[in-house]
This record gives C-alpha cells, structure tokens and sequence, in this order.
C-alpha cells in the first residue's frame, strides 16, 4: 500500500468518517476548507494520529499548516521528516 492510500486510511479511520472511504479522497483534494471540510479539531486529531503512526513531529509552524493542505502534502512532509530521523 502506498503512503498516500495509508494516509487516506489513517484520515477515515482517526476522524471517524463514515461517509467516506479512502477511494473518496483524492490525492489532491483540500482537506480543510473544502473537500472533506475538516475543522480544527479534526487537525488536532488527525496530527496525533501521523504522530503516533508515522514517528513525525507536527509542530504549529507554516510548514506543517501547509503539509495540512492536502494528502499529497501529507506524504511529502512525512516523507521528509522521516528522512531526517
């Protein structure tokens, strides 16, 4: 499975979204604000989850808002912050 089929999974699963499968989440949608119209405290739930998941740090700076943005975002930022570690 892909990082950004894993991430989808995460999303519907952490955020408890029964309306929507991982299919439903493309790759580029807007996670916030549009798309799935998720709201703050979703992003607090759904930070803890990549935490705790992938062994990234999520800190309130402009990078991880933007890595915010969509599931490809998401990927990328896990992706380089891994690659630190």
């Amino acid at each position: 499975m892909s990082l950004n089929q894993e991430l989808k999974q995460l999303i519907v699963d952490a955020l408890q979204l029964e309306d929507v499968t991982p299919d439903a989440i493309g790759d580029a949608d807007p996670l916030f604000g549009g798309g799935l119209e998720l709201d703050s405290i979703d992003a607090l739930e759904l930070a803890t989850a990549i935490a705790r998941t992938y062994d990234v740090q999520i800190t309130a700076d402009p990078e991880t808002r933007e890595a915010f943005h969509s599931v490809n975002h998401l990927a990328a930022y896990i992706t380089k912050h891994r690659a630190r570690e």
